[in-house]
Parts: structure tokens; sequence; C-alpha cells
């Protein structure tokens, strides 16, 4: 029997103490050699089908059930091979590897798809997800990022709802796979390649990836700088670095960064360009030790024509090629490539350390002592300064905005958070007696959904309307139990 509320609570102290085995997961199965490789290319796949109020009566569905349903409105007849993409991976890997290549590929799938997946009752998908994800040839070839569970970015969620976003997706992976799929899960993919540049969403941001188990980050380029304010430098952008947090009361948090290059356009891996950039790369020297380069680059899996239909044949090509050429350069996943790096002696504290953009600026013009007070002085003085000074983040592209003209979604989303932190943090929120609670799931499943970045992202109309209605279904249950005093 489907569940009326997905898996995205309840299980917090046993996924916590699972996300924070450090044991290698790669080294021992990997097929490479760290002192063959020259350079590398790690490619990602994004996955996601936002979750709205559009069923019977209002109900729930995954937007793929509704594509399905209403075939003739706008590019809704690509719904069956939308799904066909979510589950091609489990041909192609192993024809590749029949083949005597070593493919490698990263998936990035949102919670509210894989919720969505298992509410249309798509057992081929799911069927080919666990395949990937469980068999332990696959293991060595397929590698899962984490990600908010419904496609939130990060920026403009309120600080508290981070964590809950990053638990939710920890529960749905879990248990659609199980907890031990779950402890190979070690970076992280933000939706929409958003990093936040505010220092206290930052801090807080680096601080529950890393409470949750994770080890490392994928970035995009154009969202960091060096510490002196400038752009990575072009060798930088090839090797991990580190990111450096640090909040209005002072505290610092850091964590490994993989730099996603260049922009967005999914024909950089719908015709496998990283693969082609690589093998023009050489090895690069830090801290007087070489390491292999490597090109990191991730794109909608399914969305748009090149990714539906050029992609695979790219994909057997530029694998093939590798194979064939057998001069360093090679396929590899991002987990891996660290722990390759970490068991022939590096460490992360030797990767340079950067920051999110704008930090350096802000930072000179903090006043001491530092204080969330003397930090929004000088953020509010940038501001008057300079229109270009921002701290709404950056992602893969700078031309719109999930903040600007959607007050309107914004205001009761947060109002909505408020409300929901109220009557739920008693001290106790992550004890199983009450987020096994249905009624805390089914408020905090409507809270997650309202965050979803797809209802700020069309302009207003229809899917502003969706988040709206999400946060009026759950504000009526919040109301229907007394709010804690504060």
């Amino acid at each position: 029997m489907l569940r009326s509320i997905p898996p995205i609570a309840g299980r917090e102290a046993e996924l916590r103490v699972a996300m924070q085995n450090n044991a290698p997961v790669w080294t021992g199965q990997s097929d490479l050699n760290l002192e063959q490789m020259r350079s590398g290319f790690a490619c990602a796949l994004h996955m996601h089908q936002p979750t709205i109020p559009a069923g019977v009566d209002g109900a729930l569905i995954s937007h793929l059930q509704y594509m399905l349903d209403h075939p003739g409105e706008g590019d809704n007849h690509n719904a069956e091979p939308f799904a066909q993409c979510y589950r091609r991976m489990a041909d192609l890997i192993p024809q590749l590897i029949e083949q005597g290549c070593k493919p490698r590929i990263m998936l990035d799938y949102s919670g509210n798809l894989l919720w969505g997946v298992d509410q249309m009752g798509r057992d081929d998908i799911t069927a080919a997800l666990r395949y990937l994800t469980s068999d332990p040839l696959m293991q060595r070839h397929v590698e899962w990022l984490g990600s908010f569970w419904s496609h939130a970015v990060a920026p403009s969620t309120p600080i508290p709802d981070l964590k809950l976003q990053i638990s939710a997706w920890q529960h749905q992976f879990a248990d659609l796979f199980g907890c031990e799929a779950l402890q190979r899960v070690r970076g992280f993919s933000p939706p929409e390649m958003h990093l936040p540049n505010h220092p206290d969403t930052l801090h807080a941001f680096v601080s529950a990836l890393k409470d949750h188990g994770y080890r490392w980050l994928l970035v995009q380029e154009h969202s960091v700088e060096t510490l002196q304010g400038e752009p990575l430098s072009q060798q930088q952008k090839y090797h991990p670095n580190r990111l450096v947090a640090r909040n209005s009361h002072g505290d610092s948090a850091e964590i490994t960064v993989l730099i996603k290059t260049q922009g967005s356009d999914t024909k950089l891996v719908g015709q496998m360009q990283p693969c082609y950039e690589a093998m023009g790369l050489q090895e690069q020297t830090l801290g007087g030790r070489t390491l292999p380069s490597l090109v990191s680059q991730i794109a909608d899996g399914e969305n748009g024509g090149v990714m539906m239909n050029e992609f695979p044949e790219a994909f057997r090509q530029a694998n093939q090629r590798t194979r064939d050429s057998d001069d360093g350069c090679v396929a590899v996943n991002g987990s891996e490539y660290l722990e390759l790096l970490e068991a022939s002696g590096f460490d992360s504290a030797q990767f340079p350390p950067i920051q999110a953009v704008q930090q350096q600026r802000l930072w000179n013009a903090v006043s001491q002592p530092i204080s969330p007070q003397s930090v929004q002085r000088a953020i509010d003085q940038l501001h008057g300064q300079d229109d270009g000074f921002h701290i709404d983040g950056a992602s893969w592209t700078n031309d719109l905005s999930w903040v600007k003209g959607y007050e309107n979604v914004l205001e009761p989303m947060q109002q909505l958070s408020a409300h929901f932190h109220a009557r739920w943090d008693d001290g106790v929120s992550e004890q199983p007696s009450t987020t096994g609670d249905a009624a805390y799931q089914a408020c905090l499943l409507y809270l997650l959904l309202s965050e979803t970045s797809c209802f700020r992202y069309w302009g207003q109309g229809l899917w502003t309307e969706y988040a709206q209605t999400l946060v009026q279904k759950g504000e009526a249950l919040l109301q229907q139990m007394p709010i804690a005093s504060t």
C-alpha cells in the first residue's frame, strides 16, 4: 500500500550514527591507480520532478504524473521519455562494462522525485535505481550524491529548515535502498548549485552537512572566490579546495569542495565535454606533490533534447575513447577521487581555502568586534554603496532570482516555517517520539514542499499558486494544534 506521507522523519538518531562511519568506501573496490592517472572527469546527472497539489481534490502528486495525465499541455508529451531517463543508466553502465570500459556516473535525485516514482508505482524505475545502488559491481561505477529533499535553494531557505531538508532526503534514500547504501553517500549536490553567501546561512549550511555525515560539496565555479576575493585560478578549478564559512558570531566551519566548471548548458554533460576537456589536462602540483587534474560537471539528466536523445551515445563514445586511448585520462567519481588522494597521503587540510563570493568585501567592511549587528551594518553599508553587492547567494546562472518578485511566496513560506518550529521545537524535536508522529510528519511535508525552487522559477501564476496552496494546507494542519509558547 502506498503511503500518503513519504518516509522523511523518525530515524534521525539511527541515520546520524550511520553517516558518521568514516571507513573508506571506494579505495577498497576501485580499479583505478592514482599513479597512472594524469586527469579525470566526474559527471553527475541531476534529476527532479516537483510534488504539486494537482491531483484529485488537490491531492499531492508528482509533476511527472501530471505530465502523463495531461499530454497535450506544453512539453508534457516528454513525460515517458523523462521517465526512461530516470532508469537508463541501469542499461548503459552494464553495457559499457561488458565492452571493457570503466564508466563512472554520479546521480543526484531529489527526494520528492524518488517519492513520486514510488507514488506512481513505477517499479521499473525503482528496480533500476536499486540495481545501480545495491549491486556489488555497480557500486564501483555509480555514486549517489545527497541533496535537499524537495529541491529547495539554500540561500532563501529558513536556516532551521536546512537540516530538515538534508535529513528528509537521507530518510527517503535509506527507506528505498537501505542504511548501508546511505553510508556510501559522501558528497552533496545543492539544488541549482545555489551556494549561500550570507555568513550565517552559509555557516549553518556547511555545519548541517558535516553534522549529517557529508564529506564534500559540489560548488559552481563563480559562486566562490579566494580568501583575497579573487576568482579561482585556472589551475585551482581542477583540484579540491576547502570551503571556509565564518558566521556573524565568529564561528567557522569548513568542508572539502569540488568545483563545477563553466556554465549551465546541459550540452556540457550531454555531449560529454568534461571528458574531452580532461583529455587536454596534465597532472598538477599541490603542496609539493602531484595529483591528477579533475573536471567536475553536473547537468539535468532528462531536461532538453540533448540529454534525452544525444547523451546515451555521447556517454558510450567518451568511455570507449578513454578505454582505447589508455593515456591516463579516466572517468572517476568524486568520492573515489578524494579517497584515492587520501590513501596516497593527501590530507584535506592541504587543499587551498576558499570562500563564498562577496565574503572578502563583506568582512573588510565589518567593524570589530564581530557580531550579528556589525555584520548587518556592513551589509547595509555595502548595499547602499554598490548595487552589485548582494547576499542572495550564487547559482548556475545569475540571470534569475529565487527572491526578487516572489514576496507572495517567500513571506508565507517563512511564516509557515516559524509556526512549524514554534510548535515542534520543544527540545525533543529529533526524538522518535516526536519525529515519528504522523502529525509532525504531515506538517513537515508541507513545510518542505513549500520551499521547492520550482515555485519561484517560472514567474507569477500557476506555480506560485501551488506554493501558496501548500503553505495554506500546512498552516491548516498547524492550526489544529496549540502553538508552543516561546
